[in-house]
């Protein structure tokens, strides 16, 4: 029967061959899958994925010793920026170990930060390069700036001094100008802060007819803070949201990807109320300018229909006596063209009159007479029928020269 090993045997035998076979120390890169700090240790677990397949490749245990860790997570952190959390990528510089009881792990000794500032730096360009792919990267930059931007949406914490900045400021504007503003509360950093603001912009989003624009601010902090600013789910949101969003997230250094992506980006919160009034510090102004420029186009145009009044009436005498020549000279020739027509008038009426008499003179009694004609007349009444007169009525005869009075003798009618 072969000899046999305890485990422990086995596993001493596996630690003093590592121990023989990789005594130096490594540099290597990895991601952290999980950070956990237990009595001032830092114990991690280090993975490596095959981006292709989409699959882990390799896992190892690690862990930094409380007197390593302190000055590791400060330097990091100071350097980078960032927290040094789960989901960074890292290089560090590891020794081999293995322990009987608790197994294979890597025990780490030095931290690059340059390799970490450098993945971050790629992952922004990554998820730019992607927006841009998509052909949403600038979509809220196209957006117009409203002339007055007064009803703003904000997200941000209700605790943060920077929202009590903000608001206080737009309250305090020297020039008066009125802002509604309403407060969307999220979280602006640690790991739930990106599903937080997300969360907030829907909500803005189901009400986008009362706002004119977006604000996210946060107040000053850690560079590390920002680490939920670089995300492409947000960053896409903020790039395809229909107001324009003005980013003021408290950091002057570090530009953030959603402030790439964002209308208009500035250093601070109180920057970013600075922004809204000057917009509408320069939307007054042009309404003054106009105005004034209203005024004096009145007032030359005013001045100018006063001469143009002026000299119509300077004119007035002269055109008025030439008016009254021209209106003299026309009355003369109407009078005479009258007189000539009265004239033309009273002589055709004239041979008309004279046309009359002739035919009334024709048919005048003594002209009827003249011609051997007589009238006969009983009691001053003409006789045309002899019936009407009687034996021995007086009658009496009108001859063109005198009249003869006669009985009647006797009637043959």
């Amino acid at each position: 029967m072969e000899q046999s090993l305890t485990l422990l045997e086995l596993n001493s035998l596996v630690r003093r061959s590592l121990e023989q076979c990789m005594p130096d120390e490594y540099w290597i890169e990895a991601e952290l899958s999980e950070v956990h700090i237990n009595g001032g240790h830092c114990y991690v677990e280090f993975v490596q994925n095959d981006e292709r397949r989409r699959k882990q490749v390799a896992k190892a245990r690690g862990i930094i010793w409380q007197q390593t860790f302190g000055l590791l997570k400060s330097f990091f952190e100071d350097t980078t920026g960032q927290i040094f959390t789960a989901g960074i990528k890292v290089r560090v510089q590891v020794s081999v170990s293995f322990h009987e009881v608790f197994g294979y792990s890597l025990i780490v000794h030095q931290i690059d930060p340059a390799y970490t500032l450098g993945d971050m730096a790629l992952r922004r360009q990554q998820i730019l390069k992607q927006l841009e792919e998509e052909g949403i990267i600038n979509l809220n930059k196209e957006l117009d700036m409203p002339e007055l931007p007064q009803r703003i949406a904000v997200i941000s914490s209700n605790t943060a001094a920077g929202y009590g900045d903000f608001a206080n400021q737009l309250k305090q504007n020297e020039q008066g100008f009125a802002f509604r503003v309403e407060l969307f509360q999220a979280l602006m950093q640690g790991n739930q802060a990106e599903q937080s603001v997300l969360d907030a912009m829907q909500q803005i989003d189901s009400r986008i007819d009362d706002f004119d624009v977006l604000v996210i601010i946060r107040g000053g902090g850690a560079t590390s803070d920002l680490a939920c600013f670089d995300s492409y789910l947000l960053a896409a949101a903020v790039a395809q949201f229909r107001l324009p969003v003005i980013t003021g997230i408290g950091h002057e250094r570090d530009e953030t990807v959603i402030d790439k992506v964002a209308h208009t980006r500035v250093k601070t919160p109180t920057a970013a109320a600075a922004f809204l009034i000057d917009r509408m510090t320069m939307a007054a102004d042009r309404l003054w300018n106009l105005a004034d420029n209203l005024h004096r186009l009145v007032q030359e145009w005013l001045n100018s229909e006063s001469q143009k009044l002026l000299a119509f009436c300077n004119r007035i005498p002269a055109v008025a006596i030439r008016q009254l020549g021209d209106s003299r000279s026309g009355l003369i020739s109407e009078s005479k063209d009258l007189y000539s027509a009265v004239d033309r008038y009273l002589l055709s009426q004239r041979h008309r009159l004279a046309l009359y008499a002739s035919k009334i003179s024709d048919a005048s009694p003594q002209k009827i007479l003249a011609k051997g004609y007589s009238i006969t007349t009983s009691e001053g009444k003409v006789l045309k029928d002899a019936s009407k007169c009687m034996d021995g009525d007086e009658i009496v005869t009108q001859l063109y020269r005198g009249a003869i009075v006669s009985n009647v003798v006797k009637n043959k009618n």
